[in-house]
């Protein structure tokens, strides 16, 4: 790892701050996708491996919580089948790419992935964890999904929708296999694990979950109806969408696919409770976009508040009932790049000038500091 990573271990740690470390992000050194195509490569999983031993050797004595991927799922589908991110590609009808299969690159991609966190797990179990008593797990872009109509149909493309974008990348660290949702769409496209790989994978390669949730979306059938884009999620063969009747699910946010629907926290926790035996979970990422404006109405940020007011009145429900979360990240502590958003929308609890980096506290960051302070927690 870099210089500014260590600076950044050391400061949390000298804070009382316990760092919750990501090994990867989305991006990959251009080297390894220039010497071998990276995810489309079984190579990968050897030099994953590689880094994280060396990230554990070097600061698992002060991080705790260990990350394999942030959002895999995301990368996957932007980068391998719909080509808007690095390393773009694609194939008609999901994108328009100068290269790229996206009826078979995804998966392949996915596979290496999967294995690559599950030989992580399996040096920071053997050589590491014990003596560290930390955790390892893995981080999922989580969107709860409602059926557009309340038939059958749209009841499975729901079924078909969580397997296509959550548990395609979960299920194998579980269960040792993809979801059978998958497969009966795939077939034999979508790769197996051999009995050596299936026995890594059922040892017990999860302490986690990390779950990213943000929105809620209808999901329309598209496998046995016509619609008139099917491709939303890839051969889930579903329509998404925020909007009904007229009416959006919830209230828009500077992010168009963002609603406010609080319902759907307890959607997907309890989602991810029942399907993986209420494996410890961390809600990794919550968070309210604002579009980016003059800093007096950035700075007075209520409908942020009021996001996680009502965010966490409905995660501290579902923890009642049950579901084993040990932890809530708000998304995020400052305002800062957004990907493909650039500087468009803001998510932080603190204001960035991003001429001068002068941060400024929004109202939103004194009241979760109050929250922090109450006696009454979830």
């Amino acid at each position: 790892m870099n210089y500014p990573f260590y600076v950044f271990v050391i400061c949390c740690f000298g804070q009382g701050i316990k760092p919750f470390v990501t090994l990867n992000h989305y991006d990959i050194p251009q080297l390894l996708e220039d010497r071998y195509g990276s995810w489309l490569s079984s190579e990968i999983q050897l030099d994953f491996s590689y880094f994280a031993q060396v990230c554990f050797e070097a600061f698992g004595d002060r991080v705790t919580y260990w990350t394999t991927f942030n959002e895999p799922n995301v990368f996957i589908y932007d980068g391998y089948l719909t080509g808007t991110y690095p390393p773009s590609r694609c194939s008609y009808p999901f994108g328009n790419c100068s290269y790229g299969d996206s009826a078979l690159e995804p998966y392949i991609a996915t596979h290496n992935l999967v294995l690559s966190h599950a030989t992580a797990a399996e040096i920071y179990r053997k050589y590491y964890q014990e003596k560290q008593g930390g955790m390892i797990g893995i981080v999922i872009s989580a969107t709860w999904f409602e059926p557009y109509d309340d038939t059958p149909a749209d009841r499975l493309a729901v079924q078909r929708s969580l397997a296509f974008s959550f548990a395609w990348f979960v299920d194998p660290l579980v269960y040792g296999d993809y979801p059978p949702e998958m497969r009966q769409v795939v077939g034999s496209r979508l790769p197996t694990f051999s009995v050596e790989e299936r026995k890594k994978l059922l040892e017990g390669k999860l302490d986690f979950i990390g779950v990213n949730h943000y929105t809620t979306l209808y999901v329309k059938d598209c496998m046995f109806s016509s619609c008139s884009s099917p491709y939303s999620l890839g051969e889930a063969s579903v329509y998404l969408t925020g909007e009904k009747d007229g009416a959006y699910i919830g209230e828009q946010t500077a992010m168009s696919v963002f609603f406010v629907v609080p319902r759907g926290m307890e959607g997907i926790v309890s989602y991810v409770k029942e399907r993986y035996n209420n494996t410890p979970m961390f809600i990794t990422e919550n968070g309210y976009a604002q579009p980016t404006s003059v800093i007096e109405d950035s700075l007075n940020d209520t409908k942020r508040i009021e996001y996680h007011e009502k965010y966490l009145a409905v995660l501290s429900e579902v923890v009642r009932k049950g579901a084993d979360v040990r932890g809530y990240f708000i998304w995020s502590l400052l305002d800062n790049f957004e990907w493909l958003h650039g500087y468009l929308i803001r998510f932080g609890l603190h204001y960035v000038d991003f001429q001068t980096l002068q941060r400024t506290p929004k109202w939103s960051a004194t009241w979760y500091k109050e929250f922090l302070c109450e006696d009454n927690k979830i």
